[in-house]
C-alpha cells in the first residue's frame, strides 16, 4: 500500500506520470514485445524473467514496462537511476539482495534506469550477483546497449527493442487521460479536438510523455467556455506542444517526401532543395530531411563519393547543435552535394545480397585460420596469411565454405568505384 508522501508525490506529479499504466493490460502500443503469447508476457506471469534492457526512442514505456514487470513479479524490487547512483549504491543492494535470496529464497529486481550512464566497474559491480541469481537486472536506455553498454552486462541479458508508437497509440493515451477522474483530466471537463489530437499525435513523433504533458499544459491554461467545458482546439495544441502544425494532409506529406527522394536519388539539386523547404514550411521537423539525406547518401550515392555520407552526417549533426534557421544552411549545402554526386546503388544491392545469404546458409561455419586461436593451431590448419606480410593484400579466402565464391558487393562505373572496379579486375 502507499504511504501519504507517496500518494502526495503522485498527485503531483506530471500528467505522463500520474497515467502511467499499472499492468500489462493497461500497457499501450509494443505489442511485438508484449502481445498475450509473447515471451515476456509468459516470462511475466510465470514470475520467471531473467535479466533484460529495454531500449528504444523515449516516451515508448521502456520505465512503465519495467514498473509492471516489478509489480508483477514475487520478489523485492528496487529502483535506481544511473546518472545520479554509483558503486556504493548497487553494493547496497546486492547485500540486502544476497541476504534476502539466502534468508527466503526471494530475488531482488534491480531496475536500472538510463543504464548506458553505468560505467565498466559499475557494471561490473553486479555481476556476480547477476550470475548468482539473486539480482534480476531490468535496464531502460535510449542508447544501444550493443554499442554503450559493457559487453558483460548485455551478454547476460535478454535486450528487447521497443519502437516509436504509432500516432493511434498516442491518441489513445490522450483519450485515456481526458476521460481518467482518479490520476488524469476527468474532472475538468476537457472536449479534446479530433484535429488538435490528431496534432499532438503527430508533433509527439511517438512519444506518449511529450504528448501528455503538452496536453496538460493546454488543460491547465485554456479557460473554460459559458459551459464550463475546457475546449482544446488545434490552435491551443500548437502553443502548448510548441510545434506548428503542417499546412498539409498525411498524404500530401508524404507525397512531398517521396519527391524530395526521388529528386536526391534523381540528381535535381533544384527540385530537392525546393522540396525540403517546402516540407519544412509546412511544419515537418528539419531532422527528419536530414536523417532521409544520410540514408539515400549511402544508398543512392555510396562508394562512388563516400564525402556525401560525411556531409550528411555532418549537416544532421549541425541541425542538432545550431538548430534553425542556421542549421538550414549547412543542410542545403549536403542536399546539393549529394545531389551532384555520382549515383551508385552498389551498397544497398550488396547489403541485400548478404543477408539473403544469412538467412538461407546454416551450415556457416568459421574457416578453421581464421578462428581466434593459437598460431600454431592456425598453421595445423592450413595457416593464416598476415595481409601485411604481402604488401598490405594476399587473396584468401574469407567466406565459409559454402559461400566461398559469393560477390556481394559488385562496384559500379561512376566516381570513385570506377577505382575500386579497376582494382578488383586487377586482383582477379
Amino acid at each position: 500500500m502507499e504511504d501519504l508522501l507517496s500518494l502526495n508525490a503522485k498527485k503531483f506529479a506530471p500528467l505522463a506520470e500520474r497515467m502511467r499504466p499499472a499492468c500489462l493490460d493497461e500497457f499501450i502500443g509494443q505489442e511485438h514485445i508484449v502481445s498475450k503469447d509473447s515471451l515476456l508476457s509468459r516470462a511475466i506471469k510465470t514470475d520467471s524473467l531473467g535479466s533484460c534492457i529495454f531500449y528504444g526512442p523515449p516516451g515508448t514505456g521502456k520505465t512503465t514496462l519495467a514498473n509492471i514487470v516489478a509489480n508483477s513479479v514475487g520478489g523485492a524490487f528496487v529502483k535506481l537511476n544511473a546518472v545520479s547512483s554509483g558503486v556504493a549504491d548497487a553494493k547496497k543492494v546486492i547485500d540486502e539482495a544476497r541476504y534476502s535470496f539466502r534468508l527466503n529464497g526471494k530475488k531482488t529486481y534491480l531496475l536500472l534506469d538510463e543504464c548506458h550512464r553505468w560505467n565498466k566497474a559499475q557494471s561490473d559491480s553486479v555481476l556476480a550477483a547477476i550470475e548468482e541469481g539473486c539480482i534480476v537486472f531490468i535496464g531502460s536506455t535510449t542508447e544501444n546497449p550493443y554499442t554503450n553498454m559493457t559487453r558483460a552486462i548485455v551478454s547476460r541479458c535478454r535486450v528487447f527493442e521497443f519502437r516509436a508508437l504509432s500516432d493511434e497509440n498516442v491518441k489513445t493515451a490522450l483519450s485515456r487521460a481526458v476521460s481518467n477522474e482518479q490520476h488524469g483530466l476527468g474532472k475538468l471537463k476537457i472536449r479534446l479536438d479530433s484535429e488538435a489530437a490528431a496534432h499532438y499525435a503527430w508533433a509527439a513523433s511517438g512519444d506518449i510523455r511529450t504528448a501528455l504533458n503538452a496536453l496538460e499544459l493546454a488543460a491547465l491554461t485554456t479557460p473554460a467556455n459559458k459551459a464550463g467545458q475546457i475546449v482544446i482546439n488545434k490552435q491551443a495544441a500548437e502553443q502548448s506542444i510548441q510545434k506548428k502544425a503542417m499546412s498539409i494532409d498525411e498524404t500530401m506529406y508524404y507525397d512531398m517526401l517521396s519527391a524530395f527522394c526521388k529528386s536526391l536519388r534523381g540528381s535535381d539539386a533544384d527540385a530537392a532543395l525546393y522540396w525540403a523547404n517546402r516540407l519544412i514550411a509546412a511544419g515537418c521537423d528539419p531532422l527528419l530531411i536530414a536523417r532521409r539525406l544520410v540514408a539515400h547518401s549511402s544508398e543512392d550515392v555510396g562508394l562512388a563519393d563516400s564525402n556525401a555520407l560525411l556531409l550528411s552526417v555532418a549537416a544532421l549533426q549541425a541541425i542538432k547543435e545550431m538548430g534553425m534557421p542556421e542549421g538550414n544552411i549547412p543542410l542545403s549545402q549536403a542536399i546539393i552535394y549529394v545531389c551532384e554526386a555520382p549515383k551508385s546503388n552498389s551498397v544497398v544491392r550488396a547489403l541485400g545480397a548478404a543477408k539473403a545469404d544469412v538467412e538461407a546458409v546454416k551450415d556457416d561455419k568459421v574457416p578453421a585460420y581464421l578462428k581466434n586461436r593459437p598460431d600454431d593451431e592456425k598453421k595445423q590448419a592450413g595457416g593464416y596469411k598476415y595481409p601485411h606480410d604481402y604488401g598490405g593484400y594476399v587473396k584468401q579466402q574469407y567466406l565459409p565454405d559454402k559461400l566461398k565464391d559469393r560477390i556481394y558487393y559488385v562496384p559500379g562505373g561512376n566516381g570513385k568505384e570506377t577505382n575500386i572496379k579497376r582494382k578488383k579486375l586487377e586482383e582477379k
